[in-house]
């Protein structure tokens, strides 16, 4: 396969960048893998394999060395490089949406969730709902939620209430890395929705319970592990010896202190495809790895957060050379770095089709043999057939709604409508094909593109307003 990687030290032309992501976005709906190993090409993989779902916070388009960054993460490197890089991968451009859409393979706008849940807020993802953990759950996996959960932000609203048999972490969408506390003073902090209190920074006791669920499994059931680390999200409190390695190669400190962030999570990742090994089941192990959102481009800090002990940051993630930050519709807020690893069942490759968090679900399920209930209405595909080389996706709509912006992406057309209704606000049409920066705005050029996407994207609001 052709190395389209670019060079660290160089900021990518339109042709450059169109040739790094597989010649272009025009080839979008074409499967870009051989066959995984062993078996033929429409053979489906067998067994029950376990999977680790990985999910960092805040990483950018850029904050990775497999994409050029000055950021070393050579765990995540291996990852993509001997396994399959989405390279098209779009998440929501918050925290929430993106896990909303993960559990229930839907746009997180079907259930209210448009941003992230904030502050003493009581928004939750309906209690009851099937989910990702809920339907492997019922087909005999052991399901543990670590880390992250910010999808209810009170004990009556944790993960074992939407499948997971059990749940360790914070509630909250933010942390000081260290008290665990929530920026406001909240506790957050938790083993199966009981608060306590406990030393050591996230990032290693995410990490540690990990791999704690992996060395004492029960070993009659298949593991699937939800991952969802803090960092390399604000506020960054990192050690010595994570920050020295780049005194001299990073001049900006916030920079500095976002690089170590996201080194300290590469070497916990590394630690944990360790325990894959060191138990013999990393050959039964899908590994997935995806980012939550685009960079944070910085952050202001004040007395009102964590009594203004942290920040402000004036640097944090990279998105380079996508357009815009967290928060952004644009390419730069949404697409995000994301691979799947799988050592002697998945050949090295890259995709370029779109694909969706919301396509995990199903994408999950197909090789590990699990049926998804039509009541669910996963409006997600599965990709695991583009995955494994067996097959290619259908044309299809990628849907986002924030409340205040809209986005719409058929083919290689993307709306971004400025307004949180089609009624008011601004149109702006991208081709992404040719214009992957978004710098081009064609909506007085090509007025019947135009009212295609907006026909769409009506169609889009009335499933919300069904959902509701």
């Amino acid at each position: 396969m052709k190395n389209t990687r670019f060079p660290p030290d160089k900021k990518l032309s339109r042709r450059g960048f169109l040739e790094y992501t597989g010649a272009g976005l025009a080839c979008a709906l074409v499967q870009s893998c051989a066959p995984g190993k062993p078996g033929p090409q429409e053979e489906r993989l067998q067994g029950r394999p376990n999977i680790v779902l990985i999910i960092g916070d805040d990483i950018g388009w850029h904050d990775v060395s497999y994409h050029g960054s000055e950021v070393r993460t050579p765990n995540l490197d291996r990852m993509a490089r001997s396994g399959v890089e989405l390279d098209q991968f779009y998440a929501c451009p918050t925290c929430s949406p993106t896990r909303a859409a993960v559990l229930m393979g839907r746009p997180p706008s079907r259930f209210g969730i448009l941003g992230p849940i904030a502050l003493r807020s009581e928004l939750a993802l309906p209690v009851g709902s099937s989910t990702l953990a809920s339907v492997f759950g019922d087909a005999g996996y052991h399901c543990a939620q670590i880390g992250k959960w910010h999808l209810g932000l009170r004990p009556e609203t944790g993960p074992r209430k939407y499948g997971f048999a059990s749940s360790y972490g914070y509630l909250h969408g933010q942390i000081d890395q260290f008290t665990h506390i929530y920026k406001n003073g909240d506790r957050s902090w938790h083993r199966n929705e009981q608060f306590f209190d406990e030393e050591g920074h996230a990032t290693d006791l995410i990490a540690a319970e990990a791999i704690s669920q992996i060395t004492n499994r029960d070993r009659s059931k298949p593991l699937f592990l939800y991952v969802a680390f803090s960092v390399p999200h604000y506020p960054l409190q990192e050690e010595d010896k994570w920050v020295k390695p780049y005194e001299n190669a990073i001049e900006n400190a916030s920079r500095r202190l976002f690089a170590a962030s996201m080194t300290h999570l590469d070497d916990a990742v590394g630690r944990i495809l360790a325990a894959l090994d060191r138990e013999n089941i990393a050959d039964n192990t899908l590994v997935v790895f995806v980012s939550d959102n685009g960079g944070q481009e910085d952050w202001e800090g004040g007395p009102d957060q964590y009594e203004g002990r942290h920040g402000p940051n004036d640097r944090l993630g990279d998105n380079t050379p996508l357009r815009d930050w967290k928060g952004s519709l644009y390419e730069g807020g949404i697409r995000v770095p994301a691979c799947l690893y799988w050592p002697g069942k998945l050949s090295p490759c890259k995709i370029t089709a779109p694909v969706h968090a919301m396509d995990l679900l199903p994408s999950l399920a197909d090789p590990a043999g699990v049926d998804v209930p039509a009541g669910m209405q996963v409006e997600g595909v599965d990709v695991w057939p583009l995955v494994t080389g067996s097959g290619t996706l259908p044309e299809r709509v990628l849907y986002w709604n924030t409340g205040s912006q809209l986005a719409l992406r058929s083919g290689n057309w993307k709306l971004v409508h400025q307004g949180g209704s089609l009624d008011e606000g601004r149109d702006e049409l991208y081709d992404l094909a040719e214009d992957p920066y978004e710098e081009h705005d064609l909506a007085l050029e090509k007025p019947q593109v135009l009212a295609d996407l907006r026909r769409l994207a009506a169609g889009q609001r009335v499933m919300d307003r069904l959902a509701e």
